[in-house]
């Protein structure tokens, strides 16, 4: 049996329920717990702003290893659908055309359940294929919408399109029945995703030409094209690429920095899908882009990192803490960065004040952590959960990081590539340990090492691979690795 916690902006309207309620700021200081039952989450939080406290409930419920309705993916979806980056989901209406024009033009679907018996399959349908706690159906005549999710048997009067809503829109009346349908959904089953669909074997290399750190440089692009093809690809390396053509490969490689709010999320997206083998895969994505995911399950799982917490404001007792904690300087991090962007390095009070009001702006949160020195950086490549290569970086000229950005400028320090059984154990254990937070794909784990032990700063989802660098020690077959990891998991299919 699950222990069930509800995650709310305001829990006044929740005082008759008879499971544990809680706001944001409280399930994210008082969880994980030390011991604690399997959990799931219901998070009933507003989650259509982009990066909200609602989107980071999901998100850290996912990372603390609690199930949680909506999922950051159902989210994405929602959110992508309604600035019309994806296709809506539209289904049939079965129903008698003398009924139809009884029906309202719009209902709430709370917990699959809806009041109107006449729209009960359709309901408990969109929440199955769009698991969200609060569905707005709006109905139109089905000539007018697509209803590309479901095959109607004739030709229905209507259609639906779903689009989520958040509990605070609801009406009062309608809250109280969320309230109802909750509590009954509490004691039912989850839904489960459906199974992937199988397609042909075609890989689609995605690159971007205009990335200025691009993870991989043409060479290494050429070099992955031989590869794939002695495991038996047909390879087309795009730069432009639509979810609709997605499906036509068997196999996705991205090779272009990775973003949530981006094509390459709702590629990966597609792709899952469509049944396609994509590297990288929308969990890696979602979990190694946030930092703030990363650090509260490396807490979880104990892997070792730099002390670190959350902040989602600033004031005079949060500021004194800040400094007893840490000391100066302190390292600050935006949620999503790459290569070194959105992270800044306070050496006094107002310059913390000034970088924590900056950030705190554009994010709910900001991670904060200590500042550790060191004269390189450890990048541990893992695939699969092994390690597959290992580089020391070196810090960049009169900086404290490896990339250094200034206006439109980068520039980077020097490198030293080694066979993995040179690292250092517990370089490698670390590296290990931290990937399997992640999940099994390709990922570049960025560790720092001193006297005082190692440290995990972050596991990179789409870690740079150039020729001449990453693969100075392994050459040709580190590209033919990766690119037998796709074709082991197309075998695996039965394909």
């Amino acid at each position: 049996m699950h222990n069930t916690l509800i995650v709310v902006d305001d829990v006044a309207p929740f005082s008759s329920l008879s499971l544990p309620v809680m706001t944001f700021e409280a399930y994210l200081a008082d969880f994980p717990k030390l011991d604690e039952p399997k959990t799931r989450v219901i998070n009933l939080c507003d989650t259509s702003r982009y990066l909200s406290q609602g989107y980071y409930c999901s998100l850290l419920a996912q990372a603390r290893n609690h199930l949680v309705l909506p999922t950051v993916k159902t989210i994405n979806d929602v959110r992508l659908a309604a600035d019309g980056s994806s296709k809506r989901v539209s289904l049939p209406v079965q129903i008698k055309p003398a009924d139809a024009d009884a029906l309202p033009s719009s209902v709430f679907v709370l917990f699959g359940e809806t009041e109107d018996h006449r729209l009960t399959a359709v309901a408990k349908k969109a929440f199955e294929l769009f698991p969200f706690p609060v569905i707005t159906l709006t109905l139109q005549p089905a000539a007018e919408v697509s209803t590309n999710n479901l095959s109607a048997v004739g030709t229905p009067a209507l259609a639906a399109t779903c689009d989520a809503s958040s509990f605070v829109q609801l009406p009062a009346a309608e809250q109280s029945r969320c309230i109802a349908a909750l509590e009954r959904y509490t004691q039912r089953q989850w839904f489960q995703s459906r199974p992937d669909k199988q397609m042909r074997w075609d890989m689609a290399i995605l690159v971007d030409p205009s990335e200025s750190t691009p993870p991989s440089n043409n060479k290494a692009i050429r070099m992955f094209t031989k590869a794939a093809e002695r495991c038996g690809f047909q390879v087309d390396v795009v730069t432009e690429l639509s979810e609709q053509e997605v499906g036509h490969y068997d196999a996705l490689f991205i090779r272009e920095t990775t973003a949530i709010d981006h094509r390459t999320y709702r590629l990966s997206r597609a792709a899952e899908r469509e049944g396609v083998v994509v590297m990288d895969d929308t969990q890696s994505i979602l979990r190694c882009c946030n930092k703030v995911f990363l650090q509260d399950a490396f807490t979880y799982q104990q892997v070792p990192a730099p002390n670190a917490r959350f902040v989602s404001h600033i004031d005079d007792e949060m500021l004194n803490e800040l400094e007893t904690t840490f000391g100066y300087p302190m390292v600050l991090k935006l949620p999503e960065s790459a290569f070194s962007r959105g992270v800044k390095k306070a050496e006094d009070r107002t310059a913390l004040v000034a970088k924590l009001d900056e950030m705190l702006a554009v994010s709910a949160l900001v991670l904060v952590q200590e500042y550790i020195y060191t004269e390189y950086d450890w990048r541990i490549g893992m695939l699969g959960g092994k390690p597959i290569f290992a580089c020391q970086y070196f810090m960049a000229r009169n900086h404290w990081q490896i990339y250094h950005h200034k206006g439109d400028r980068f520039s980077s320090g020097g490198f030293t590539t080694m066979p993995t059984f040179e690292v250092p154990k517990a370089v490698l254990n670390a590296a290990i340990k931290a990937a399997k937070v992640v999940g099994e794909g390709l990922y570049g784990v960025d560790i720092k090492q001193n006297e005082n032990g190692v440290y995990v700063i972050e596991v990179n989802d789409n870690p740079s691979i150039d020729a001449g660098v990453e693969d100075k020690y392994l050459g040709p077959v580190l590209y033919e690795q990766i690119m037998q990891s796709f074709a082991d998991r197309l075998e695996l299919r039965g394909r």
